[in-house]
Order: structure tokens, then sequence, then C-alpha cells
């Protein structure tokens, strides 16, 4: 920074007393200061490590010293020297882009900002508004401090509104239905965007109802403002079309226009004369072309097609085209051309060029992951997806995938990889409802539905319990707009078989540790064969051998517990039964997502998600009927496996401000039950919930938290109740690299099932004194496609400490470190 130079420090808009600050006014300058990170500058700080002249700086280095040339020619060629300086070039262009320049004094900038702050205020009716700077310098520190005052005047407010509308068609329309809802209304402030807005809406109305000529650049507004005493009159003009024709302009009255004739054409490639289509067939009032053999049913095409014959011209009928033909996975992105029928002065003929993807393709791809469990995975995934294989659009895809991954909390073993995971999906989808029952009235061909048919199997070994999984699935979605998605599986059927289930004790060694102890306190009413060696000081119990031998005993009451350890010792063997037994959930959900993010890029918006899942109904109505078997719990079996029977409510929502300069504050709210009836006393552990980990409280370990003020009894704690707060403050540090502060709240707990311990039960909303609290910080580095994210966790607040709650081990030996794929929520 040269020496009359000054660094803005402070920029700020002030407002007389008059105003109404409508927004954020500080966006419209130009002079706003350097981006700060808790009152440092750090951006700046590394914009100013690099030289602002390299180039120079080298050399001024290579030739400071007599003999720094001469040993640098010695030990590297002329060559490699140059390279050498081209290097550092490089390098100190990085830490520029990296950082962010002073922001100086100017006063070019300011009188810009001023008329950016007058032109703010004259589109909201301010018309007359005059904004002025007053600069505070710092000689000695060579630092300015910038205020803007504003000083509105009088806003001018629309009085009367005429219309001039050449076009008798559009005035009859206009007089008839657009005048009613106009954005412009008398006695309101003159603001531009009403016009916009104005504007913007007889285009989208006429344009859906057959006038195909018409634009906004047709319709402009005049506004008169003399003698007026604050008050506006404003015209609307709308002007005919008008073409050159030779060496005269020609003037056409909107007239609305209608399809004549609706041409597809189904393989359309670019060097294809669509002259010389080789077949052609015609289905309901669709002249369908292919230059092959048809590789498509007429009633399929028809489907994707909303562009009508007879019917007027409509936006909308182009969008929903597009959007549908595009969300099958079978086309490309189609193209829509329309020509005048030269036999109807008023028709259009609608041309629909198709291009079909190729029928089959190939996909392979290897990623990093990580999950509730694993803190590093490696995973492989490949799938054949093929198209179109019976005419009605439909995909077919198999895929197949593995995993290996790497616990801390798994089987004892010293190996790296402790988690492997491999399986094979195979999924049929058709882009419409498949239902036995009419579903037109309520699910729309407009709402882009599909339909989709999936079974998978999966074999798991992990945390020393292995595990295979069958599923069955068929869900339909649809969307009726651009906001909202729904999606019903309408049966989703899950088998769980849990392996090596004799390990159990040896995973969940706190359970066993309980186990045992209860075990060596009645030593004597017990064999001696229980225990690896009873003459020892601290006899053990033989896993699976003595547990399984004990818990038997308890189960006949062969054993003479006192009612503490009876009650302890059964609620170990019931979670040992929940945890090993094999599950049968067949079930059926509905869940409702309302968004309004736009895109990926899109940093405010809100989100909204409802699911509720219903498992077991209709086996456990099937159950008398069909004889069912009982097992020994009095409940029912099908195919030697008790079926869950369930109700299971999620809510969830999400918000996230934007507050400019990639500073973005994002919340989560969830809230989650699931009952167990009927059937079942208590919940399948992979339906069951858990907390902790990198995307829920991040000052716990997956599964650490709860239940309740357990302070995570067990190796594994689950719980069907759950409710989880969370808020991140992101912000920019330099370049990829972003930050967070973050604050997690939640639990979970034992509500309306088996389990008895009154520390984990959620009885009453006095037990909100239980809510868990983490904060802590994280770095996330974005490397566009995803985001490596590594976040410290501190417990703030633990409800199961004995002894002080808050702060304890608030220190970085105790933290939390999350390691993540992407932002948490």
């Amino acid at each position: 920074m040269e020496k009359d130079e000054f660094l803005i420090t402070e920029s700020k808009v002030k407002l007389d007393s008059t105003a109404k600050q409508k927004n954020k006014l500080n966006q419209y300058t130009t002079t706003r200061p350097n981006a700060r990170i808790f009152g440092i500058p750090l951006k700046l700080h590394i914009y100013n490590l690099a030289k602002q002249d390299p180039e120079k700086g080298f050399e001024h280095w290579r030739y400071k010293k007599d003999k720094r040339e001469k040993r640098l020619e010695n030990w590297l060629s002329l060559k490699q020297v140059e390279r050498l300086k081209d290097s550092y070039i490089t390098i100190n262009e990085a830490i520029k882009s990296s950082g962010e320049a002073p922001k100086i004094l100017k006063k070019d900038l300011m009188i810009e900002s001023t008329k950016k702050l007058e032109n703010w205020y004259w589109n909201q009716g301010y018309f007359n508004a005059e904004a002025s700077y007053d600069v505070k310098r710092d000689t000695t520190e060579q630092k300015a401090k910038i205020t803007y005052a504003v000083s509105p005047k009088n806003v001018y407010t629309l009085d009367s509104i005429y219309n001039r509308i050449s076009s008798s068609s559009i005035d009859s329309v206009y007089n008839k239905i657009l005048k009613e809802n106009s954005h412009l209304k008398k006695g309101e402030a003159f603001e531009t965007k009403n016009f916009d807005n104005e504007r913007n809406r007889i285009t989208d109305y006429l344009r859906n109802r057959g006038f195909y000529h018409f634009e906004e650049s047709y319709i402009s507004f005049y506004a008169d403002t003399i003698d007026t005493d604050h008050q506006v009159n404003s015209e609307m003009i709308i002007s005919n079309r008008e073409e050159r024709k030779r060496d005269s302009t020609v003037s056409y009255d909107f007239m609305p226009h209608k399809i004549t004739e609706v041409n597809v054409f189904t393989d359309l490639d670019t060097d294809v004369n669509t002259d010389f289509a080789s077949d052609s067939t015609q289905y309901e009032n669709y002249n369908i072309y292919n230059f092959g053999e048809m590789q498509f049913k007429p009633s399929v095409i028809s489907d994707l097609i909303f562009i009508k014959k007879d019917s007027l011209y409509r936006d909308i009928d182009n969008t929903q085209t597009y959007n549908r033909i595009s969300n099958t996975r079978i086309f490309k992105y189609p193209n829509i051309e329309y020509v005048e029928d030269p036999k109807d002065s008023t028709g259009l003929v609608a041309n629909v060029f198709l291009t079909p993807k190729e029928r089959y393709s190939l996909n392979l791809q290897a990623d990093v992951s990580q999950s509730n469990i694993q803190e590093f995975g490696i995973g492989f995934n490949s799938s054949i997806l093929a198209r179109n294989l019976f005419k009605n659009a439909e995909t077919l895809e198999l895929s197949g995938r593995g995993n290996f991954g790497s616990s801390k909390d798994a089987s004892s073993s010293d190996q790296f990889f402790d988690i492997f995971e491999f399986g094979t999906d195979l999924r049929l989808s058709f882009p419409k409802v498949i239902f036995p029952f009419k579903t037109e009235s309520i699910i729309k061909n407009t709402m882009t539905p599909f339909t989709s048919f999936s079974i998978g199997y999966s074999s798991q070994k992990n945390i020393g319990l292995d595990r295979t999984n069958f599923n069955l699935t068929y869900n339909i979605n649809w969307k009726p707009s651009k906001t909202i998605t729904h999606k019903v599986d309408v049966v989703n059927i899950q088998l769980v078989n849990n392996l090596n289930i004799e390990n159990y004790f040896n995973v969940f060694s706190n359970s066993f540790d309980q186990l045992n102890a209860i075990a060596v306190n009645n030593m004597s009413q017990l064999d001696d064969d229980f225990f690896s060696d009873p003459n020892s000081e601290t006899p053990k119990l033989k896993i699976p051998e003595g547990t399984d031998a004990f818990i038997n005993q308890v189960n006949n009451n062969g054993v003479n517990l006192n009612p503490e350890d009876q009650t302890e010792t059964k609620a170990i063997i019931e979670r040992k039964d929940r945890l090993t037994e094999n599950n049968l959930i067949v079930a059926s959900n509905y869940s409702y997502n309302f968004s309004t993010r736009k895109s990926i890029y899109d940093e405010e918006f809100s989100q909204f998600r409802a699911k509720i899942e219903l498992s077991g109904n209709v086996l456990s109505m099937l159950a008398k009927p069909l004889k069912l078997d009982k097992n020994k719990r009095g409940n029912y079996n099908i195919f030697d496996v008790q079926f869950s029977q369930y109700i299971k409510p999620e809510l969830t929502f999400i918000k996230h401000w934007d507050l400019g300069h990639k500073n973005i504050i994002a919340t989560r709210a969830y809230a989650g039950i699931a009952i167990p009836f009927g059937n079942s006393e208590s919940i399948p552990f992979s339906k069951s919930f858990f907390g902790g980990g990198p995307n829920d409280n991040r000052g716990w370990r997956p599964y650490d938290l709860g239940p309740g003020k357990t302070n995570g009894i067990n190796e594994f704690n689950d719980a069907n109740f759950k409710l989880a707060f969370n808020a991140e403050y992101r912000f920019n540090l330099f370049g990829s690299l972003n930050s967070a502060l973050f604050v997690d709240v939640g639990n979970i707990w034992n509500a309306l099932d088996n389990v008895k311990n009154p520390d984990a039960r959620f009885n009453s909303f006095r037990d909100l004194k239980d809510l868990s609290i983490a904060s802590g910080f994280g770095l996330r580095y974005d490397l566009d496609f995803f985001v490596i994210r590594i976040d410290l966790g501190f417990k703030t607040y633990n409800p199961g400490s004995d002894r002080q709650k808050w702060f304890r081990n608030y220190n970085f030996a105790n933290a939390v470190y999350n390691f993540g794929i992407n932002y948490p929520f």
C-alpha cells in the first residue's frame, strides 16, 4: 500500500429518521472493507504474504549477493533456474488468489456507491433520494471509515393507471380476466419490481392461452410525474407484432394459435433427414415417425408428451414435455420446434425430436465413505443399465457394491480393515404409475410419476456380529410441483438374518461384565463348568457356553437372584435377544418432502420432511386365518421368524440463511419415534435410533450417546425415541477451505416399549432436561463434487455425568474428532 493510500476498515449506511430501510443497503456499496473472521482480516493477511511483483523480487534475490548467481549456475542449469523462477511466481499467485486484496479508499468508488444507493431508492419510488458520503481518515495508520447518508425524501405513489393495447384480442382478454389481479394498484408506492411482475404475469398468461408470438418486449410502461404532487400517472402499452418485409414493416394483430398437428420423431440422429422416415404410425392424434424399427410402444410416447392436437398453444405444455422426457433416462434432452401451418393462419405444427441414449451403459466407480460404525471406508460400485428392453421406456439396472472399512469399535482383530460388506440389487423402473386401481385423479401424468420394483441381497461383517439382508420393495413417487415430492413404499420387505450370535458377549463387553459380575456373586448356585477358571480371583463365564448356560438357568428359574440382579439380568437378556434375533419387516411407508432449494448451489432455503412407516399390520390381520405358529413369547412367527409390528413417524425441518460472502447459518430440527405394538414389544435394531457421530451430536461418537442419562452404558446404544437440534455458522477462510462453528442438542430415549430402566426412559416433558449439548468447530475443504469435513466436538452438557454436567473435560484431550463427507445437513 502506497503512502497516500488508506485502507477501508468500515463502510456503513446511515438513514435519516424518515427513511424506511427495506433491504441490507451495504450490499449496494462498492467500498465494503476486507472480510473479517472474528474481527481479523485473515484473507487480507494471506494476500499480504505474497509479493506484488514476484518476478522482480526473485531477480532481486538472485543478484543480491555477488556469489549467489554463480552458485545457482553451478548447482542448476540456466533453464532450471528459470523454472525455479516460474515456480516462485506460480506459488506467489496462488497465495494471492487465496487471499483478498486490500480495499483501498477511492473517490470514484464512493461516487459509484452513492449512485447505486440512489438507484435502489429510485426503484422503491423515492425519485428524489439523495446520497452522500463522509470519510474519516487516520493518517497515522492509513485507515479510513466511510459513512453514507441517505435522504429518501417523499415517496411517489401510483395514481391513475391507463392501458393502451393495440391488439383487440389481447385487449378483450385483459379487460375480462387480467385486469383484476394486477400488481399495479392505485395508492401504493411506485416500485419497479411491481412493473416487472406485471409484465411477467401478462406474458405468462397469454403464452399459456395460445398467443405463441407474444413476448415480454411487447409490453412497455410510461410514467408521468410532472406537477403531480408526488403521484405517478402510469400507462401500460402493449404493441402489435411487427415484421420486416423487404423495405416495409408490417404490423400483425396478436391471435391465439392452436396446435393442428403433433409429429414425434422417436429416433432422430443429427445427420438424418426427417423427410425420409422409414415407418410411421398414428396414435391418439400423434404422428409417430421412426427411421428404423419402432423401438417404443406408441402409448408410451403419448404419455411423455403434453402437447395436444386441437388445443391452444401453451408454454407449460412445452416445459412439462421437456421435463418428463428428460427424467425418463431413456432420451437425451429433446428438441421441440413449432412451425406455422400453411393450411391454417392460426395453426401451429409441433415437431418433437427425440434422440435415444445408448441402450446399455456400464458404470464403475470407487469412493471414500464414512458411516455410523466405520471410521473410514473404501467402496466399489458397478452397475449395468439397460434401457427400454420391453419398449415401455423402462430402465433395468443391475448393481453390485463392495465396501472395506475400519472401525475402532468393531471386533478385537488387529487388522486395519475389519468391516466388510458386499451386495447386489436389481431395480426395474417405469415412468408411470403401476397400481391395481386407477390413480389418475390423484397422481396426474404431469407430476412425473415413477414406479420401481427392486430386489436386493447384502452380506455384512461388522462389529463381530455378521448378518445377511434380503429386501424387496415396490414404490411409487411423484412430484406435483417444483417444491413438493411424494413417495410411497407400497411394500417394503426386509429379512435380516444375524450370524455368529455366539460371539455376542465378545463384542458387547459391557453387557458381559455386568452378566459375569452377577454370575460370580451367585457362583454357589452355579456349575463350575460355567466358568473358564472357577478357582481364580476373577472367574469369568465361558463364551458362549457359560453365558448361554447361565441365561438358560435364569430363564428357567434355576438360580435365585436378588430383585436388583434379577431385573438387570432380564434387561441384559432382552437386549441380547433383540440384537441377535432375526427380523422380518413387512412395512409400508409414505414420505412427504417440501423444499424451496432450487439447486445444489442455493444457500438460502427451507426444507420439511415427514415420513410415517407402518409394519406388520397386514400379517397381524392374517395371522389367525393363516394359523401362524406362536413362539415362546406368545407372538406369531412366519418362516420361524417373528414379524415386527410398529408405527414409526419422523419429522425433519432444515433452514439455511445466506448472509452473503459465503457466510451461512444452517439449522436442523428432528423428531422421531418408533412405537411397537401387537406382535412386538421392541423395535428391530435396524429401525431404532442412535445418537452421536459426524451427522448428529458431534460431542459423542456414534452409538455412544444415551439413552437418556445412562451415559452410554452399552457399546452400541439405541432407543426408539429421538430428538435432535443442530445449528452451524459456516464461513470461508480462504480459497476452497471453509470453517464452521456448531452447537448440537439432542438425545435418545426409550418410550412405550419394554425397557424398564428409568434413566433411559422418556416419561414426561421433565425428561427434556436430559438433552445433551455439544459444541465445537470444524474445517471443510470443498472439492466441487464433494466436501471433506473434519469437526471437533466437545461435550458441553452431559446429563449422564455423575458430577459436573456442564463443561466437564471440555478440552482437546477429550474432544471427539468427526470425519465426514459433505455437510451434515
